[in-house]
């Protein structure tokens, strides 16, 4: 995992050394001026990035997850993961399908959803209207333990935006404004490598999506300040990376002149700014958008892009997601396999990304309600594996990697909660 760390920093590094420009600089009077007048139209900006890479892609970070091994495991120790015939290779414990079915428990076919039962045949008499009185009950008495409870059936739509922020303990206390203020600050006097690669990433994603482009501005906004927020370096007390490290110029490897780097601690990657457009349908005050965002990250997020044995690490979930698979749909799995289209590499990008992107934004919303309800991210391997279910009998008939792509393509129109509801209570034993 070290070593991984090494690479991306590598990277990082070696583009300065490239583009000959510092990881970070003042910017002089003049430029700060410009930057504050257009603050709220960053995105007009069209800076010439073309030498910029991203420092890394999912695919890239799949290859790393392919070839982790577990030095203390010995192949005879476990039966059941012999047979694992997968692309991750490390034994960790996850949930089988009655295991899930009892943590997912709200999700039963008995148990009204939003994203089933408010659908246009149901009368909202039935279970809308009752479920919006609820949520308006728990939002007067601002309990933030029954917001997460309530929030598993899914939310009304009008009521989300609260709701969230109620389950993430976000409050709008004038001190909260004051330390984006100052971190917009920051931005505007210290111009960092690391904002090449925001404006590079955002251009190359959300610009080019049809629901997220109008929001180009927000993006930049947020972005730029995570990257300048030390308070996100607390994650890394619960996260097995580390944050990565920079010398101030000439005193490489002598740790008192070591910083963090980005301030956060998190180098962007390609898609990264993906987990903050659908929050911008939600919050359209930026100091708030802003909280929510990284209050998102540090309890969720972090672990779709960082190696640990966590349950709603990426790791365990490529695993969940695999073994559901080929215990559950084998002759789909065999047959990917033998044709070179191990469904991970074909289902890795939705999950590393939360689905962000790919999933319509009113469907989006419903499976991140979910995983603030059940305060976890296995439901992403569980939709990545529902999804497959769905296309199986036109994947059953591909031939090539790229054929299996083509099926699964475009999930634009697939709905979220009939998926997730018929892969684990309806069709397997």
């Amino acid at each position: 995992m070290g070593s991984w760390e090494k690479r991306i920093l590598k990277s990082l590094n070696s583009m300065c050394t490239e583009l000959s420009i510092p990881l970070a600089r003042k910017r002089p009077v003049g430029e700060q001026k410009e930057l504050l007048n257009k603050w709220n139209e960053m995105g007009t900006d069209e800076p010439d990035l073309s030498l910029f890479r991203p420092v890394y892609a999912p695919k890239d970070f799949l290859e790393v997850l392919i070839n982790l091994r577990n030095p203390n495991y010995e192949s005879g120790d476990s039966l059941s993961f012999r047979t694992h015939l997968g692309l991750i290779q490390v034994p960790l414990k996850v949930k089988d399908i009655p295991e899930l079915k009892e943590f997912f428990v709200e999700l039963g076919l008995t148990t009204g959803q939003l994203g089933i039962d408010d659908s246009t045949q149901v009368p909202p008499e039935l279970f809308e209207n009752e479920h919006v009185r609820i949520g308006q009950k728990v939002l007067t008495e601002q309990d933030s333990a029954a917001a997460q409870q309530y929030i598993r059936q899914g939310s009304p739509t009008a009521l989300r935006a609260e709701l969230w922020a109620l389950i993430l303990n976000i409050s709008s206390h004038p001190e909260d404004i004051l330390y984006y203020e100052q971190l917009k600050t920051n931005v505007i006097q210290h111009d960092l490598l690391v904002d090449s690669l925001i404006y590079k990433d955002v251009k190359l994603t959300a610009s080019n999506d049809d629901y997220y482009f109008v929001f180009e501005d927000y993006l930049y906004q947020v972005l730029l300040c995570f990257s300048r927020d030390t308070s996100v370096l607390s994650h890394f007390a619960y996260n097995s990376a580390s944050p990565p490290k920079s010398y101030i110029r000439g005193k490489l490897g002598l740790e008192e002149y070591a910083v963090f780097y980005p301030p956060n601690g998190v180098i962007p990657f390609h898609g990264f700014s993906m987990y903050v457009a659908p929050l911008c349908f939600l919050y359209h005050e930026p100091s708030k958008l802003y909280q929510i965002f990284r209050e998102m990250y540090v309890r969720f997020f972090f672990r779709l892009h960082s190696i640990s044995s966590h349950p709603s690490g990426i790791v365990s979930l490529c695993l969940l997601f695999e073994t559901l698979l080929q215990t559950y749909l084998p002759q789909l799995f065999y047959h990917l396999r033998e044709i070179g289209a191990q469904p991970l590499r074909i289902s890795f990008k939705w999950m590393v990304r939360a689905f962000s992107g790919y999933l319509a934004t009113d469907q989006l919303l419903l499976l991140w309600d979910r995983i603030l309800g059940y305060n976890s991210l296995e439901i992403l391997a569980v939709l990545a594996a529902a999804v497959f279910a769905f296309r199986a009998v036109n994947l059953m008939e591909v031939t090539s990697l790229a054929a299996a792509e083509a099926v699964l393509a475009d999930l634009s129109t697939l709905k979220v909660m009939p998926l997730l509801q018929i892969f684990l209570f309806a069709t397997v034993t």
